[in-house]
C-alpha cells in the first residue's frame, strides 16, 4: 500500500510575523478543504523571541532587552511559554482533527506527531526518547510552571537526550486542525536567552540560569560532531516520513497565497493589539 502523501515547505528564514500568519494560514487552508495535511520547515530573519498564546508580556518579558539583542518579537497563535528561535530548525505540522491516524486526545496526538521529530534525532546519531513525568510531583509541576523560559522543563512526550530537553513543542487545535509547532535547538545562547525575561530578583535568574543547564541542552552541545542546519533539516526531513508513515511532496505557496499571509501578518501578527494585550 503507498503512503499518504502530505505536502512539505521549507520557506527559509522569514520575519515573526510571516512565519506565524503563514501556520495559521496552513491550518485555514487545510480546514477549508484546499490544503492537504503539511509539514513545514522555518527559520527566523531577524532571531525572534515568541511568547505563548496566554503569556503576560508586561509581567514576564523585558522588552528592553528584546529591542537591545535587536531580537523579532510576536505572540504565537498556540500555548506554552518564550523561546528564542535563534540557532534552530523550527518546524509545524498541520492535520485534522479527523485524521485516522491522529489521536482524539491532545496528549496521544503530541506523542504521535513528535514520532517524526524522535525519528529525526535518531537520523543524526542521538539517543533521544520521550519524557514521560512518572510522579504525582513531576506532573504537578507541569501544571504550575514557574518559568517563562519553554526550555525549562520538559512536557508529556518532549524530546529529551541524557536527561535534558532538546526540542519544545506547542499545540492549538482550531476548526477541527491541529497545528503543532516547535524549536529544534541546535545552539543555545543561555546569556542571551535569560537576559530576555523578568525576575523578583538576581539571584533568582541565576538560580534558575544554573538549574536549566540540567534540563535543556541544544544538539551542538551533545553531538559528537557539529550538526549543520542542512543535516538537521535532512535528518527531520527523513524522520517525518517515517514516524508518520507518509511520503512528502515539495509544495511552494502561490503568488495568491503568500499575498494572504502577507496581509493576516501585518493586519494580526504585527499589530500590538495581538503582541502585547494578553
Amino acid at each position: 500500500m503507498n503512503n499518504e502523501v502530505w505536502r512539505f515547505i521549507d520557506t527559509g528564514n522569514s520575519s515573526p510575523s510571516f512565519n506565524m500568519a503563514l501556520d495559521e494560514a496552513l491550518l485555514d487552508w487545510h480546514s477549508e478543504g484546499k490544503f492537504p495535511p503539511v509539514i513545514r520547515f522555518y527559520g527566523w530573519n531577524p532571531p525572534t523571541l515568541s511568547v505563548g498564546y496566554f503569556q503576560n508580556v508586561d509581567k514576564e518579558i523585558d522588552m528592553e532587552a528584546v529591542k537591545a539583542h535587536g531580537l523579532g518579537f510576536v505572540r504565537r497563535p498556540t500555548g506554552g511559554r518564550g523561546v528564542l528561535h535563534e540557532h534552530e530548525l523550527t518546524y509545524s505540522v498541520i492535520v485534522s482533527e479527523a485524521h485516522p491516524e491522529m489521536p482524539k486526545s491532545v496528549t496521544e496526538a503530541y506523542r504521535v506527531i513528535s514520532e517524526g521529530i524522535l525519528k529525526g534525532f535518531h537520523h543524526l546519531g542521538l539517543e533521544a526518547y520521550f519524557a514521560v513525568p512518572r510522579t504525582p510531583e513531576e506532573r504537578d509541576a507541569l501544571k504550575n510552571p514557574r518559568s517563562a523560559v519553554c526550555f525549562d522543563a520538559p512536557s508529556w512526550y518532549e524530546l529529551v537526550v541524557e536527561g535534558r530537553k532538546v526540542a519544545g513543542s506547542a499545540q492549538t487545535r482550531q476548526k477541527g486542525v491541529i497545528l503543532q509547532h516547535g524549536s529544534i535547538l541546535l545552539d543555545l545562547d543561555e546569556d542571551k536567552l535569560f537576559s530576555l525575561f523578568k525576575y523578583s530578583n538576581d539571584r533568582v535568574k541565576e538560580r534558575m540560569k544554573k538549574a536549566f543547564k540540567d534540563k535543556a541542552v541544544a544538539i551542538n552541545a551533545i553531538s559528537s560532531r557539529r550538526v549543520s542546519l542542512e543535516e538537521a533539516k535532512d535528518a527531520f526531513y527523513k524522520g517525518f516520513a517515517e514516524g508518520l508513515n507518509i511520503e512528502l511532496e515539495s509544495y511552494q505557496l502561490t503568488e495568491e497565497e503568500l499575498a494572504y499571509v502577507q496581509k493576516l501578518a501585518s493586519e494580526r501578527y504585527e499589530s500590538d493589539e495581538w503582541n502585547f494585550k494578553r
